[in-house]
């Protein structure tokens, strides 16, 4: 579960950075509109493989709702960072997808 929490955020935070208002404040200046592709190509890859994490973890019956709770803790963090301390929510992305290779590892 820890594996598609830390997944589920960071995509969240691909997806919201691939905004021009949430990258100009976060990154400074618009996104490229390659770079918006990439940026939301990247979001669902990862929260493809959050659930995939969540499925292979517990099965599907069991796994299909604790990735709908990831999902709905991740963005409710992400919400709750992004208006207060949005340098925090970019710093927590960047930890959580540096941590997930261990989480993998650590499920298997």
């Amino acid at each position: 579960m820890l594996l598609s929490l830390l997944l589920c955020y960071g995509g969240f935070t691909a997806l919201c950075l691939s905004m021009d208002r949430h990258h100009a404040e976060l990154l400074g200046g618009k996104p490229t509109a390659h770079r918006r592709r990439l940026l939301k190509l990247g979001g669902w890859l990862l929260l493809v493989l959050s659930l995939w994490a969540a499925v292979s973890s517990s099965g599907w019956g069991l796994g299909l709702v604790e990735w709908c709770a990831v999902l709905m803790l991740s963005a409710l963090l992400l919400v709750l960072l992004m208006p207060y301390r949005p340098r925090l929510a970019l710093s927590m992305a960047a930890v959580s997808l540096l941590v997930s290779p261990v989480a993998a590892f650590a499920q298997y």
